[in-house]
């Protein structure tokens, strides 16, 4: 049966494309061809190849040029480009800009059906890491809620009982942690799923202007008051109004909200109508609700009255199942948004996330993760790409937990891994001479790869 796979070779030379055609054919793959830069753009577009073997220096457009153009149709296209010696530095350039790898003429066959399944393959390793994100994704979420915690199941559990009801709800938790995520969560599995959800962060705005913010307010009310305006709660009729920072409100709007919840009705800031409203309130806090109620900071009605319903939404720190769930899944989030080809985590990355306690909780580890995927220069995220107090947090907590300290000179292990390499391949050189040929074959390594590696770390 013949191979699926489509491969576009695009080189100017004929008897470069008609030997790879051959081959190629051989191992039964549907293989087109193009003879410069700008056919092999619309080639590509035309037909869609799984890889792309692309020479470097062609008329009209180069391979570096055309590989800018593929990118931008698709930002994942495998594109492998083949060059003459003299022309390796700029293949290095390639790779920085995005090709899969490269090839020295005249090349081995062998080689090249050797980095095609490669790239075929880390193409089908890619297609089963976003299918498992999917399933995993699916197989936590209660809407919107990704989760692997056993505290947190129990949670969207009891979220979806409370949601079909019409009382009101007080979730609790640190800054962070996903409040507002669960007051979603209730509004759009409960029968005012198809009514408005009004968000009003009353931390946010000034003492002066909540009221008018919440109850709207008459034409001249006050300066600057030049036409009348509806309120959060009228606008909320029908639907949930979710209060976040509800500690932050002042005593006497206290009262007013109190009112709304007892009598469902309130006037407008400069008005006399009294207005009926239909809304379910959602509250949110990360203070002590009840202490301050105790204290009088809150009113005791008020605080009863809200807290009908309460849930309280657990630290990141005490979810470490939920730090890798989560951590992939803004990985693929941001990595689609920002156009990155990252795959996954470092295992050393990985293990600083998992000590570092998250004090900012779940919007932490997401700023957390979109810098990583800004910083990343490769197809992985290592250590130092993480922001730097998270790994050397993580490097502290390790040594007051007397765990082994791969972090002990406050490097990431990444460095010191290029550093040894480095200074391996600097004095095989010097061994043999100068000969690459030699020390390729001492380090057990191509040639091609041999030259990489000197371009990467400058070594003459």
């Amino acid at each position: 049966m013949k191979n699926s796979h489509r491969i576009l070779v695009v080189d100017d030379d004929a008897s470069v494309r008609k030997m790879l055609s051959v081959v190629l054919a051989k191992e039964e793959f549907d293989v087109v061809c193009a003879d410069n830069g700008i056919k092999g753009i619309e080639a590509f577009r035309m037909t869609e190849p799984d890889i792309v073997l692309m020479d470097i220096r062609m008329p009209e457009m180069n391979g570096l040029q055309a590989l800018e153009e593929i990118r931008t149709f698709r930002r994942e296209a495998a594109v492998i480009f083949m060059t003459a010696h003299a022309a390796v530095e700029t293949a290095v350039k390639a790779l920085k800009l995005g090709a899969f790898d490269y090839l020295l003429k005249p090349f081995d066959l062998d080689e090249v059906l050797l980095l095609v399944r490669r790239a075929l393959q880390l193409r089908e390793m890619r297609n089963e890491i976003n299918l498992l994100h999917r399933e995993l994704s699916e197989s936590y979420r209660f809407e919107r809620i990704l989760t692997d915690n056993a505290k947190m199941k129990d949670l969207c559990a009891t979220v979806a009982r409370i949601a079909k009801s019409t009382a009101s709800v007080l979730i609790t938790g640190e800054s962070g942690v996903g409040k507002e995520l669960i007051a979603t969560a209730i509004h759009y599995n409960s029968p005012r799923c198809n009514g408005p959800l009004v968000k009003i962060n009353c931390g946010a705005i000034p003492e002066g202007l909540l009221e008018s913010e919440f109850f709207g307010h008459e034409k001249g009310a006050f300066t600057g008051a030049l036409m009348q305006r509806k309120g959060r709660f009228e606008q909320a009729h029908g639907g949930t109004i979710f209060l976040d920072e509800i500690g932050d409100i002042p005593l006497n709007l206290q009262v007013k909200l109190l009112r709304i919840l007892q009598e469902r009705e309130f006037e407008r800031v400069g008005g006399n109508e009294t207005i009926k409203t239909d809304v379910r309130v959602i509250v949110a806090t990360n203070r002590d609700l009840e202490g301050m109620a105790r204290s009088g900071e809150f009113r005791q009605d008020l605080y009863y009255r809200l807290n009908v319903v309460s849930l309280c939404v657990p630290p990141l720190r005490e979810r470490p199942e939920d730090v890798r769930l989560l951590a992939d899944h803004f990985l693929q989030k941001c990595a689609a948004e920002n156009r990155r080809d990252i795959i996954g985590f470092d295992e050393a990355a990985r293990e600083a996330m998992l000590r570092y306690p998250w004090p900012g909780n779940v919007r932490e580890l997401a700023n957390a993760i979109e810098r990583a995927v800004i910083m990343s220069t490769g197809t992985m995220v290592f250590t130092e790409d993480l922001p730097e107090h998270v790994w050397k947090m993580g490097m502290h907590r390790s040594i007051a937990d007397g765990q082994p300290d791969e972090y002990a000179d406050a490097r990431p292990l990444r460095e010191m891994l290029e550093e040894f390499e480095r200074r391996v391949i600097s004095q095989a050189l010097e061994r043999n001479q100068g000969n690459r040929a030699k020390t390729a074959r001492e380090l057990g390594i191509s040639r091609r790869s041999l030259l990489y590696k000197l371009q990467e770390y400058s070594i003459s």
